[in-house]
């Protein structure tokens, strides 16, 4: 049995950036540093915070007085940042620079006046902190479309004035015929000058699709509350081949591999590479498998700043 590894997989630079923010801030602060909703979805990665001092919460009404409060990568609503300076917090925002880049769209239409489609999955935290950028309160709206059919059926006040954005994690292929319905449906909407979804999620969807065409199993490391990861599942088994998304080789099942000859292997933006090694080792001493092509991850050049008051 041969194993094949993706290229590029694992930690995108939102991701790297987020989770060296609560090392640092818990460097400077102390613990416990509060976290809004797990900074990143990948628990192996939440359980090595916490048991730094990181305390992650769903609600800012879970953060005391004038503690200090971390935003997490998904990025969080206009609202929430009002609670927080309500209760004096001290905040560090952990959002990934691309999710700002569609917030500061969302807000960019509000102020329009223009009505906005945002295209994702409904409770997902960054739909939730996307829609949360838009003032409701005027004659506009913001509406969700979660698929073709939503897109089909989806009613707004404004066709004339009307824009869509994205959700950052999703499949390029669905939102892809999502959009082209929505420019059907309403030929006055306008889109973003870059597509929303982000180089990282792209770029891991194409390496999954290249390797369904080499592989007959694929493994998707990733939890199950992440949503680029089951993308990269979803892509797997609509190119014909088995996928599983597992969050490590503890996961694993003898059935899975009955009659395969070849494995492939990615992990989502959110899971680190050690993860990915431990799962080789497991199929190497398993099934006396050989890796083809070595172990390097690939450097996909893209580098996000820490906010200005961690540099040093």
């Amino acid at each position: 049995m041969k194993i094949i590894l993706a290229n590029p997989r694992g930690f995108c630079a939102g991701v790297g950036r987020a989770i060296e923010i609560v090392k640092k801030v818990i460097e400077l602060k102390g613990p416990p540093v509060y976290v809004k909703h797990e900074v990143v979805h990948n628990q192996t990665v939440v359980e090595s915070l916490r048991s730094l001092g990181a305390v992650f919460v769903e609600e800012i009404s879970e953060v005391p007085e004038s503690g200090t409060v971390i935003y997490s990568a998904h990025g969080v609503s206009k609202e929430v940042q009002s609670q927080s300076h309500v209760k004096k917090l001290e905040i560090f925002d952990a959002t990934c620079p691309l999710v700002s880049k569609v917030h500061s769209e969302v807000e960019l239409h509000s102020r329009a006046g223009r009505e906005c489609i945002l295209i994702g999955h409904a409770n997902h935290p960054e739909v939730e902190g996307t829609m949360g950028q838009y003032n409701s309160s005027g004659e506009g709206n913001i509406y969700l479309v979660q698929s073709k059919e939503d897109a089909n059926s989806i009613k707004v006040k404004n066709p004339e004035n009307l824009a869509f954005v994205t959700q950052t994690t999703l499949s390029v292929d669905d939102t892809g015929k999502i959009i082209e319905i929505l420019k059907k449906r309403f030929p006055l909407i306008q889109g973003p000058r870059k597509d929303d979804i982000c180089y990282a999620t792209q770029n891991r969807q194409d390496a999954v699709k290249q390797l369904a065409l080499e592989c007959d199993i694929i493994l998707v490391i990733g939890s199950k509350n992440s949503s680029n990861s089951n993308r990269l599942k979803e892509i797997a088994k609509r190119s014909g081949v088995d996928s599983y998304l597992i969050d490590s080789a503890e996961d694993l099942e003898i059935n899975w591999f009955e009659g395969k000859k070849s494995i492939g292997v990615t992990s989502g933006a959110s899971a680190p590479e050690h993860l990915v090694n431990d799962l080789l080792d497991a199929l190497k001493s398993r099934f006396n498998a050989e890796l083809l092509g070595g172990r390097l991850r690939q450097d996909e050049g893209i580098f996000f700043k820490l906010p200005k008051e961690l540099r040093s």
